[in-house]
This record gives C-alpha cells, sequence and structure tokens, in this order.
C-alpha cells in the first residue's frame, strides 16, 4: 500500500507543477477556449491540462519500476501492460493537443481514438472474460474481445469530453472513480490471496493523484481546461486500468462479495461512472434530433445546466455531481467486495443523502440572483472548454 501511496503523490506533485507549464504552452500556441455566444466565461481560459496529466502519469510509471515491491518483485506483465496504456494515451493526448489547437472535425477525432484503441488491442491489452447471467465467466475469443475493448474504451472518452462541462468535474469524477477501481483492485487480490501488484491498481492510483494534482488549477474559477487532450487522456486510462485486470488473472479474482459483480466490474465501472453524462448524451440527441436540429448542435439544456437552473452555485454542482459519481462507484466496489446486509444499507443510505443534496438542498439555501445571466450562472462564471462538443459525437 505504501508503494501505491508513493505512486499517487508523485503523480499529484509532478502534474500539479507541469500544470503552469501547460498553460504557457496553451498561451504561446493559441490552444485557448475563446469566449463564444454560447458559453458563460467571460475570459478566455487556455487548454492543454491533459499535457500536464500525461507527465504526471510518466512520472508514476517511470518511479513505480524502481520501487522494491512494485518494481523489483512483480511480474512484467504490470509494467508492459501499463506501458502500452501509456502508450496509446499519450498518442489520443496529441490528437487532442492538435484538436486543442487547430480545432480538428469529429470524425477525425473519432479516427484518433479508434487508432488509440487498437493499440491497445494490438498489443495485448483488452477484454479476456465476460460475466454470464448465473455468474459464470466466459472466454472471450480474439474479435470479441477486440470489438468489447473498442466499444468500453471509445465510449468512454467520448463520456468523459461530454462530462467535461463545469470547472473540475470531469477531473473529479475520473479521479473517483479511479480512487474506488484503486481499492476494487487492492483488496480483491488481497482477498483472494493474490498478487498486490496489478497494472490495474498502478494505473488507478496514478491516474487517482493526476487527476487530484490537476483540480487545483481546475476547479472554479480554474486557470486552466483539460481540453480534449486531457479528457481523451483520462478515458482511456480509466477505462484501460479496468480491462487490464481480465488479462492478468485465469478468470477474474473470487471475492466474498456478489460474483456477477465482481466478473462484471470491468465493464460496469467505466460505465456506471458514467452513467449521468451518457444519460445527459442521450437525452440531448433525441432533444436536438426532436426540435430539427442536428445531435451535434450546441444547447445549454444539459444535465449541469439543470442543475444550476434548479438553484445551485457552479461549485455546488460539481460536488453534487461528484457525490452522484461517489455514491456508484464505490457502491459498484463494495458490492464485488463484500457480501453482508450493511453492504446494501450502506448503498442505500449515500443513494438517499445524493438525491436529498441534489433536489432537497436548492429549497434550503437558494443563491441570490443578483448578477445572474438567464444561465443562472455568475457572469465571471467559467464552463470547461467545449461540453457541447464531445470527442466524437453529439
Amino acid at each position: 500500500m505504501r508503494e501505491y501511496l508513493l505512486v499517487f503523490l508523485v503523480a499529484l506533485s509532478v502534474t500539479y507543477l507541469l500544470t503552469v507549464i501547460a498553460r504557457e504552452i496553451a498561451l504561446r500556441t493559441g490552444a485557448v477556449a475563446a469566449v463564444r455566444d454560447r458559453d458563460v466565461h467571460a475570459e478566455p481560459i487556455p487548454y492543454l491540462g491533459g499535457l500536464a496529466m500525461l507527465g504526471g502519469l510518466s512520472a508514476a510509471y517511470l518511479v513505480a519500476r524502481e520501487l522494491p515491491f512494485l518494481g523489483q518483485r512483480s511480474e512484467g506483465f504490470v509494467f508492459k501492460d501499463a506501458g502500452v496504456v501509456l502508450l496509446a494515451g499519450a498518442l489520443v493526448c496529441a490528437v487532442g493537443v492538435i484538436d486543442d489547437i487547430f480545432d480538428l472535425d469529429a470524425l477525425t477525432k473519432l479516427g484518433g481514438q479508434v487508432l488509440a484503441a487498437g493499440l491497445l488491442v494490438a498489443m495485448g491489452v483488452r477484454f479476456y472474460y465476460f460475466p454470464g447471467a448465473d455468474g459464470t465467466q466466459f472466454s472471450l475469443d480474439d474479435v470479441q474481445g477486440a470489438v468489447l475493448t473498442l466499444v468500453v474504451v471509445i465510449g468512454t472518452m467520448n463520456a468523459v469530453n461530454f462530462v467535461d462541462g463545469l470547472d473540475g468535474l470531469a477531473a473529479g469524477v475520473v479521479g473517483i472513480g479511479a480512487a474506488a477501481f484503486f481499492f476494487y483492485c487492492y483488496f480483491a487480490s488481497a482477498q483472494a490471496n493474490l498478487t498486490l501488484a496489478t497494472t490495474g491498481a498502478l494505473l488507478s492510483a496514478a491516474l487517482a493523484g493526476a487527476c487530484a494534482g490537476f483540480l487545483p488549477h481546475n476547479f472554479h474559477p480554474a486557470r486552466l481546461f483539460m481540453g480534449d487532450s486531457g479528457s481523451m487522456l483520462i478515458g482511456l486510462v480509466l477505462s484501460a486500468s479496468a480491462l487490464t485486470l481480465t488479462g492478468q488473472f485465469v478468470g477474474m479474482p473470487v471475492t466474498t462479495g456478489n460474483s456477477l459483480f465482481v466478473t462484471v466490474l470491468p465493464v460496469l465501472l467505466p460505465i456506471s461512472l458514467l452513467m449521468v453524462p451518457i444519460v445527459d448524451l442521450v437525452l440531448a440527441v433525441v432533444r436536438r434530433t426532436r426540435a430539427g436540429r442536428s445531435p451535434m448542435s450546441a444547447d445549454k439544456q444539459h444535465l449541469h445546466h439543470r442543475l444550476l437552473e434548479i438553484g445551485h452555485s457552479q461549485r455546488r454542482a460539481v460536488l453534487i455531481m461528484w457525490t452522484w459519481a461517489f455514491t456508484i462507484a464505490t457502491g459498484a466496489v463494495v458490492v464485488s467486495l463484500f457480501d453482508a446486509a450493511w453492504v446494501w444499507w450502506s448503498v442505500g443510505t449515500m443513494l438517499a443523502l445524493a438525491v436529498a443534496l441534489t433536489f432537497v438542498l436548492p429549497k434550503m439555501h437558494r443563491p441570490r440572483k443578483t448578477g445572474l445571466g438567464d444561465t443562472g450562472l455568475p457572469h465571471n462564471a467559467t464552463v470547461e472548454g467545449r461540453a457541447d462538443e464531445p470527442a466524437a459525437g453529439p
């Protein structure tokens, strides 16, 4: 555990320090979120936060290789698979940097995502098992594993890009999911008497650290946006860290919890964690199509806009969505690890708290209307980059 904590702290520290450099690069290259008619930030905000996060992830990886337990007594495939994920992450981050500077079209960005996800598959980082309805596990052939990997990885990248709509929202949601998955990897391996050195634990600890290091610069009022370079990077690493677990063991680790949740978690966690933005994405497509507009056209009717409209401040809206992310991710992990009545009571309590914070709190404490525009945001509020422009979708 101490070595994983060191990996987390290295990723946090390096990302925090490199963010200053990334901001300067963004200003010099013109990678700046200009103020447009549909935006609510009052002044241009630099992109390229993904470069700092990639630096933090890479530094954590290099340090981990030199640690006594992770680097010297772990199996070689732990760092082989982690290196493949970072290589694919660097590729998709580069596509994002180009987009942040030159504003690529959606099809070109999708091509970059497919290339990065295809690199994972080609180098053996893919799904090998999938759960059955009765808790059994089915081995996937090469084609099935490749297709499932592409769908989950590309879907997660776009969902993270889509949720990147308020200062600190995407980094917080993904950081919470990464931390939850780290604890799953660590304790599931301990319960099953397997090695504690796993690729999933290493990558998720580093990803949680990178998100934590980026947040001080990105929380409202943000000084830097992660841009597509960051949202696609952390989306890929989050999903890839989950799927690496199916390739490390013969089947999934056996825990004392719900066996079906254990086997489905590598698919469930990235999807469930991002269920809110995925639902938002579907609703946006339906809403715009019914109105006779393109599904890729922008509007101000996303879920985070709705939270602002019902009376939440921007910071409180972000904290509430973090609460939902924590509830879903932690609930899935706890149910996977333990099978007891207190587990379900705990999950139910967290859900009730999230609902109360979402709908009851605005009625108890409404922010003042002075200085608010018709979006419900202060005129000097900042909203992350291009939330209405997913990396490859509406």
